[in-house]
């Protein structure tokens, strides 16, 4: 499962030590998602000078990019408090309304994963948006009534990695959208080198460039990374992080300098030497490898096809001649052929 890989964006036990303590909480020290900041910057002083309440957002993206601590600064910077739950946490509509009902004027209301929100969840989640109110049932059968009850103006901050599971009404209830980008090497590097700085990490900046390099583009997987390569310098290096250092401690770990590990390399391994890197139906990839189809579809492939490593076409899967040249495989001239016939 992708929970279980060193290399997954996704949030882990180990990260609960530290990743709170290494969160910025200011704007100003938020780093990369340029233009996320410019926006926000404006809407926050504009909201502020106006002694009102921000409009809804919804933040989507890969995980591991900063959605919640961006919730978190949000919060901060308005100067009000923040509530955090996540959709799957709200079962029932008397949850949320609970939650609702319990907000101060001004207070952000923070629910990731809000595309798991049940519908029934979200039907009291729309006038709550729209009108700040909430519509209660009192009573069954016959003499059912409906009571209104006011809530205060609040700010709801949605958090999403599929964007495309979140309903049209509930999506159009958000006044500002905004996409989560990956982070380029020295957008991390800067990350990490904060990061080792708060931890008391003795590193150089080529080894914090090397650990940023290898991360996926996610800050996430950037700081584990320099956990376990500082394991590794204290035990073999007095230490200190070098360039040599991480490269060391990450091949021990089996991410190469792309950020692949033996998982991806075991896939693009499969369909090179079984079927001459194809083009390769999904489900005979799935069962060539042993993965489920929806774990190839949405936890392997995205990765590989940023690198370019690998095309989706209507006949199957195809390695790329990048992909050929990373992993230090000769292409034979029918996978050229065949890419020459889909491009």
């Amino acid at each position: 499962m992708d929970s279980e890989r060193f290399i997954s964006g996704n949030y882990q036990q180990e990260d609960s030590s530290v990743e709170l303590s290494l969160r910025p909480h200011a704007l100003r020290d938020y780093v990369g998602q340029k233009a996320i900041k410019d926006s926000l910057d404006i809407y926050i002083q504009a909201a502020l000078s106006r002694r009102d309440a921000l409009d809804h957002i919804l933040l989507y993206g890969p995980p591991g990019l900063g959605k919640t601590t961006l919730a978190c600064i949000i919060a901060a910077e308005m100067g009000q408090n923040i509530r955090i739950t996540s959709g799957p946490a709200i079962e029932r509509p008397g949850d949320l309304a609970s939650i609702l009902s319990n907000l101060n004027a001004g207070d952000v209301l923070f629910i990731d994963e809000i595309h798991r929100l049940s519908r029934q969840v979200e039907e009291v989640l729309y006038p709550a948006m729209e009108d700040y109110a909430i519509d209660i049932m009192i009573g069954k059968g016959p003499t059912a009534r409906s009571i209104r009850v006011d809530l205060p103006k609040f700010t709801l901050v949605g958090a999403t990695t599929r964007a495309g599971q979140l309903s049209a009404p509930l999506r159009d209830r958000f006044g500002m959208l905004f996409r989560l980008e990956m982070y380029s090497p020295e957008e991390l590097s800067r990350i990490v080198e904060r990061s080792a700085g708060i931890l008391g990490v003795d590193a150089d900046r080529d080894g914090l460039l090397e650990i940023a390099r290898r991360s996926r583009g996610t800050p996430r997987i950037a700081n584990r990374m320099l956990k376990r390569v500082r394991d590794y310098a204290q035990v073999r290096a007095g230490g200190h992080i070098s360039r040599e250092i991480a490269r060391e401690a990450l091949s021990l770990l089996d991410v190469d300098e792309l950020g692949l590990d033996k998982v991806d390399r075991n896939l693009l391994t499969c369909m090179m030497d079984k079927f001459a890197g194809g083009p390769v139906g999904l489900d005979t990839l799935s069962a060539t490898t042993g993965e489920d189809t929806v774990t190839i579809e949405d936890v392997y492939e995205p990765y590989l096809m940023q690198l370019g490593f690998l095309m989706r076409t209507p006949r199957g899967r195809m390695c790329t001649p990048a992909a050929w040249a990373h992993m230090k495989k000769t292409m034979p001239a029918s996978a050229e052929a065949q890419i020459r016939m889909e491009i």
